[in-house]
């Protein structure tokens, strides 16, 4: 502790207090660190940091010179062990706080919900603050709860100066306050984008598991509810007992750019190409797999047979299939002869000829 300190007997004793339960402290962060991590984890709610930390002696000590005659002992201060919470949206503040209300017994007349305050610059310092009893401590803890964009304005405002009781000139206090509102827009806009997202996924689902497939805009929340019905399947095992063999799941995801690419709109664009080129994409592999004893096959081999079945009866050509080709596997020489060679020995297939 600096010696400039002056501190009265009385706050002595209470900071002796402290260095004598200093291990306890450390033990007690750690303690309520692990169980909101694990509480987070079993919620599902993802956070973008969980921090801890004790209360230092100098910290401790500036508290007690300032103000140390409201304090009757160590443990009426609430704030030596502090664990702070970021998240992504300003909604999952409740959500994290609910956590803590069922995890903690929280003490309700020394915690404050401080994004009530409507000055036009509280923006940073919006933290839901809950101090809570931990069951075999005798000593609270604080938790703070704020979004990553509250979370850097503070600190931004630390490192300036600003409410640190330094006088800031009153065209920085406004800049500073517009900034602060701006913040507190992204910060809201930012959930509220997230809601309509999750509700446009649940409506997708909804038009995906009602079969209103050209209600449906093809991307990449609709593909992958699509990909959920397993569309490719009956084509696939169709293909693999040519030669009984077994079907390796792989991820279909790339193909979505390529349907884009071929002009598919819809997920009902999407299912009437995998019925009308069905019969293609059969012959194409089937005439590939004669020439071998392959017993295992992609489930990519539907889809990108479905692909070059459309691409030659398009009059895509050698360059369309080389196209697709360069988008899965990225460009190479060996597209463009792959390519010709499909080509050449799938132009006399009987879907050529339909």
């Amino acid at each position: 502790m600096p010696e400039d300190r002056h501190l009265d007997a009385h706050c002595e004793a209470i900071l002796q207090d402290y260095r004598d339960n200093l291990p306890v402290f450390e033990k007690l962060s750690a303690h309520v660190r692990g169980m909101l991590a694990d509480t987070l984890n079993e919620a599902g709610l993802l956070v973008a940091a969980l921090e801890s930390r004790v209360k230092t002696e100098g910290s401790l000590a500036g508290k007690l010179e300032l103000k140390g005659g409201k304090y009757k002992s160590l443990a009426d201060i609430t704030d030596i062990v502090g664990l702070r919470i970021i998240t992504f949206y300003s909604d999952d503040v409740d959500k994290v706080a609910s956590a803590v209300e069922r995890l903690f017994e929280v003490d309700w007349e020394n915690s404050v919900d401080k994004r009530k305050a409507h000055e036009i610059d509280s923006f940073g310092y919006l933290s839901l603050h809950y101090i809570c009893y931990v069951p075999g401590y005798d000593y609270r803890v604080e938790i703070q709860m704020r979004t990553v964009l509250q979370h850097a304005w503070a600190n931004m405002n630390h490192d300036t100066g600003y409410k640190s009781g330094v006088e800031v000139p009153h065209q920085y206090l406004r800049n500073l306050s517009r900034l602060a509102g701006m913040l507190e827009l992204i910060d809201d806009e930012f959930s509220r984008i997230r809601m309509e997202l999750t509700d446009y996924r649940r409506r997708v689902q909804a038009l995906v598991a009602s079969g209103n497939l050209d209600d449906a805009p093809l991307d990449g929340d609709t593909y992958r509810s699509y990909l959920n019905l397993d569309p490719f399947g009956t084509l696939n095992r169709r293909i693999a007992a040519v030669n009984q063999a077994e079907i390796l799941d792989v991820s279909l995801l790339p193909y979505l750019a390529i349907f884009k690419g071929l002009g598919i709109k819809t997920l009902g664009d999407l299912d009437r190409l995998i019925k009308d080129y069905s019969d293609g994409a059969y012959q194409i592999a089937t005439y590939q797999m004669g020439l071998t004893d392959l017993d295992i096959i992609s489930s990519s081999i539907g889809p990108q047979d479905l692909c070059i079945s459309y691409i030659m009866k398009s009059g895509g050509g050698k360059a369309g299939i080389k196209y697709m080709f360069d988008m899965l596997n990225g460009a190479s020489p060996s597209n463009e002869t792959l390519a010709e060679m499909l080509m050449e020995r799938s132009a006399d297939l009987p879907f050529m000829n339909q």
